[in-house]
């Protein structure tokens, strides 16, 4: 099973937010149809929806900030969150990623933080590798994508496992 970590810049395009309809750089630029497509190929593979605490805080406030029909958007997005928080398909249950919030675990990604200031990635993006990190040692799971329009964020992406095949044995 693939685990798709939503980010801000990703949400905000498939929630069509005004003023955030694209995002990314370059060759990689996302608008909503690019982002719709993604997500509805990811779910016909059976992958998942991550929706990290940093992002669903981050999409919120953009929300709130945006011009125009802010209730509409806001009553689609607090759809999806009570889906996470209830776990229901296709988004991973927002229980499973509590345990990042506890105390020692938060203590940890502030330490990250603040020892890779300089690199310009926020509180939130530290925590969503976390997220992406956390999904990765998961069994069930074999890929984690980081679904971001940040190149940056995009780099720290655990590495897709490799598929380990048992050797039939001979039977007598």
């Amino acid at each position: 099973m693939k685990a798709i970590i939503l980010d801000t810049s990703i949400l905000c395009v498939w929630l069509q937010v005004p003023k955030k309809e694209t995002c990314g750089k370059g060759e990689v630029i996302y608008d909503y149809n690019k982002v719709k497509t993604e997500i509805e190929k990811a779910l016909s593979e059976n992958s998942i929806l991550v929706l990290p605490l940093a992002a669903i805080i981050e999409t919120g406030n953009h929300i709130s900030q945006c011009p125009g029909d802010k209730h509409h958007i806001a009553t689609k997005f607090e759809n999806w969150i009570n889906d996470t928080v209830n776990g229901l398909s296709p988004w991973a249950a927002f229980s499973k990623q509590s345990i990042l919030w506890e105390g020692e675990n938060l203590k940890m990604v502030a330490k990250r933080w603040r020892e890779n200031i300089n690199s310009d990635h926020s509180y939130g993006d530290a925590s969503i590798v976390d997220v992406a990190n956390f999904y990765n040692k998961m069994p069930i799971i074999h890929e984690v994508v980081i679904f971001t329009g940040d190149e940056g964020l995009k780099s720290y992406e655990p590495k897709k496992k490799q598929s380990i095949i048992q050797p039939r044995r001979n039977q007598k």
